[in-house]
């Protein structure tokens, strides 16, 4: 059974919103105030630079190099550095550069979850509302584990019980995606619905609310009840709500084949997996149907665009009404302890809380055929950093993990 960090409703009085806000954003800023700049500020560029060209190479199967990567940071001030090394194609010889396009696999979580807040903000949905209300008519609602249990928050932080049709064994998935994602199926195009079929007439993990299980499926589930409670696209909805207010231009939806920027995909792993070919892209254009993520990610960004939504979103930006109460303290696996400021490890609404050697971070990372990226946000500096190679069988967050060293050394430095 779980123990719920908290389990108030998203619409509570101003004074208490205010002061979650202030408890999430500015608890632990003793370091808040370090200002990197003049020669540390270009020093601190060039160390991230090195860093990034020690680490590519081209030997695709191995965790220790990656083809090509985009990297980048902002700071407290604002203040955002872009960086990128290797190749974008290696045969080809086309350099990656900082502004290279790449899919961010489950980061799109990220973006999901604030749509869906954003809708409870104005009343339109209900965190612990029921589901059933939006998907309860749909043909195959009854055959949905926990079906008649789940609620919009149990989807947004895996608390559902329902398996990830992606990874579950047996579930048929990955021999639907070898039949499916092949170049030569070209007419391919994807419903959601398609993938909420492999997790029907299941056995649920846990009953609803009483555990941990990271699914795609949920996710897929509520890009459905949005759509349904909203009466737009969820692409429309966020390039309303989100996209075009923060201006993140580089952030466009993966239903597409053609994506103007895109850079070489490697797919060593999803090549055995799904089928897809070990080079995922064409003259610009995606080989298979990329919309078969949807909301289960189903972005393509670039690590500029990133770290300019992690710092809006965790700071507060993103929406009128505050939010990040519910987004940080609906912890649905709260038996990892919690930092010094009382903030509970574990999965939110959309979003890892961590505990690393660097200290708490709000993030995600993502997996596409062909790509890896990671996204974090460190709220003791009001700093994010976002990172995104092209190759799927790379270790990125080791490779990260370096690069988050190197900048937050710089802001803790005397």
């Amino acid at each position: 059974m779980i123990v719920w960090v908290r389990q108030e409703r998203f619409r509570c009085p101003v004074a208490t919103a205010i002061l979650a806000l202030t408890f999430y954003v500015l608890a632990d800023t003793a370091y808040a105030q370090r200002v990197v700049s003049g020669e540390a500020y270009e020093q601190l560029k060039k160390n991230v630079q090195s860093e990034l060209d020690e680490r590519h190479g081209t030997a695709l199967s191995t965790d220790e190099v990656f083809p090509g990567a985009t990297a980048a940071f902002i700071l407290q001030d604002g203040r955002l550095a872009s960086f990128a090394t290797g190749y974008s194609d290696i045969e080809e010889k086309v350099k990656m550069a900082p502004e290279a396009r790449m899919p961010s696999g489950s980061i799109g979580k990220t973006y999901v979850a604030a749509v869906a807040l954003s809708l409870c903000a104005e009343g339109t949905l209900d965190l612990d509302g029921k589901i059933s209300r939006w998907l309860g008519a749909e043909s195959w609602f009854e055959r949905m584990p926990n079906g008649e249990t789940i609620t919009l928050r149990n989807l947004l932080n895996h608390s559902s019980g329902l398996v990830d049709h992606v990874f579950e064994p047996n579930s048929g998935f990955q021999e639907y995606a070898k039949e499916h994602l092949s170049p030569e199926n070209t007419n391919v195009k994807f419903d959601p619905r398609d993938l909420v079929h492999f997790v029907l007439d299941r056995k649920p993990l846990f009953p609803a609310g009483e555990g941990f299980g990271y699914t795609d499926t949920g996710y897929v589930l509520v890009g459905l009840v949005i759509e349904q409670a909203s009466g737009a696209t969820y692409y429309e909805e966020l390039r309303k709500r989100m996209l075009r207010p923060l201006g993140l231009t580089r952030t466009t939806a993966q239903n597409k084949r053609v994506v103007p920027g895109l850079a070489q995909g490697y797919a060593p792993v999803s090549n055995q997996l799904f089928g897809v070919p070990l080079k995922v892209v064409a003259q610009g254009a995606f080989l298979f149907d990329p919309s078969i993520e949807w909301t289960g990610g189903g972005l393509v960004n670039n690590s500029q665009d990133l770290v300019r939504w992690a710092k809006a979103l965790y700071e507060g930006d993103v929406m009128d009404e505050p939010y990040l109460d519910a987004l940080l303290s609906s912890v649905a696996k709260s038996d990892q302890g919690s930092d010094a400021s009382g903030r509970a490890y574990g999965y939110g609404l959309g979003v890892s809380i961590a505990k690393t050697e660097l200290g708490t971070t709000f993030g995600h990372g993502g997996f596409f055929p062909g790509y890896n990226s990671q996204l974090a946000y460190y709220p003791e500096y009001e700093t994010a950093i976002a990172m995104q190679i092209n190759t799927d069988s790379s270790n990125i967050e080791d490779h990260f993990a370096a690069i988050a060293k190197i900048v937050i050394d710089a802001l803790t430095e005397e």
